[in-house]
C-alpha cells in the first residue's frame, strides 16, 4: 500500500526546519512501503525559506545546511520505492526533493518551473546534496542544470533528464508507477538501490571531507551579497 507524503507548509511550501521533521517522521512511519511524494495548493516546492535563512549567522547556517543534508539524504536513500508527484513549482530544494525520489512525474503545464537555481543566487551546494544531484542528473547536462540555474518547463526537464515523465494526472500516475515497483521483490529493490546510492550518508561524502566541505558552502551563504539576491528573490 502506498504511503503519501503531502507537502504543506507557508510560502509555496518552502523548505524549513518544521517541513524536513515533518517529512522525516512520515518516512520513518512509511517504514519501506512505497512512499509518493506531492505538493499541496499549486506547488509542489519553491525551495528553502530564504526570509528565514537569509537572517542565519554562520554557526546557524551551519547547522540548518548538515540538518538539510541529513533530509535530503534520507529521502535519497530510503530503502522503498519513492515517487514524487510535481503537481507545481520544485525549485532549487524543491527540485532536489524531486531528484531524491526513484520516479519523477510532473504535470504538464508550461507555466510550471523546474531546476537548480543555487548559483544564481551565489550559493554553493552542500557536498552531499551535490552528490545527490550529480548522481541523478545525466552527466551531460550538468553544466546547463547545475552551472547554468536555468529554471525550465516541464516538457525541457523531460528532455534533460530532470524528470522522468509527464501527465495531466501526475498524482495517479505516479500511483500507478509505485504500484510497478512495489510489486517487485522487496529485498532486491532494496539491495540494489543500496548497491547503485550507498548505504548512509557517508558514502555520499566521507566524514574526513566533510566538514570542510560544508563549512567552505556555508561561507557562500551567509555574504552580505547572497543575503540581498536571497531578499530580491522574495520580492519577485
Amino acid at each position: 500500500m502506498v504511503f503519501e507524503i503531502k507537502l504543506a507548509h507557508p510560502a509555496k511550501n518552502a523548505i524549513d526546519t518544521t517541513l524536513m521533521a515533518f517529512v522525516l517522521d512520515q518516512l520513518r512511519e512509511a517504514a519501506g512501503r512505497p512512499v509518493l511524494i506531492t505538493g499541496s495548493d499549486n506547488a509542489f516546492s519553491a525551495g528553502l525559506n530564504l526570509k528565514t535563512v537569509s537572517r542565519f549567522d554562520a554557526p546557524a547556517m551551519r547547522m540548518f545546511l548538515d540538518r538539510l543534508e541529513h533530509f535530503m539524504s534520507a529521502l535519497y536513500l530510503y530503502p522503498g520505492p519513492v515517487a514524487a508527484a510535481i503537481n507545481g513549482h520544485a525549485i532549487a530544494g524543491g527540485c532536489v526533493i524531486a531528484l531524491c525520489c526513484d520516479y519523477r512525474v510532473a504535470v504538464a503545464d508550461p507555466k510550471v518551473k523546474i531546476g537548480l537555481n543555487e548559483v544564481a543566487l551565489g550559493v554553493r551546494f552542500p557536498p552531499r546534496i551535490h552528490a545527490i544531484v550529480s548522481h541523478r542528473i545525466p552527466v551531460e547536462h550538468h553544466e546547463r542544470i547545475i552551472l547554468g540555474a536555468e529554471l525550465v518547463d516541464p516538457a525541457t526537464a523531460l528532455d534533460l533528464g530532470l524528470i522522468d515523465a509527464l501527465s495531466e494526472d501526475p498524482l495517479q500516475n505516479a500511483r500507478d508507477r509505485l504500484a510497478v515497483l512495489g510489486a517487485l521483490p522487496q529485498e532486491a529493490y532494496t539491495a540494489t538501490k543500496r548497491d547503485l546510492r550507498g548505504r548512509g550518508e557517508t558514502d555520499l561524502c566521507p566524514d574526513a571531507e566533510h566538514r570542510k566541505r560544508l563549512d567552505e558552502a556555508a561561507d557562500t551563504w551567509i555574504s552580505d551579497e547572497v543575503k540581498n539576491r536571497m531578499l530580491a528573490a522574495l520580492r519577485r
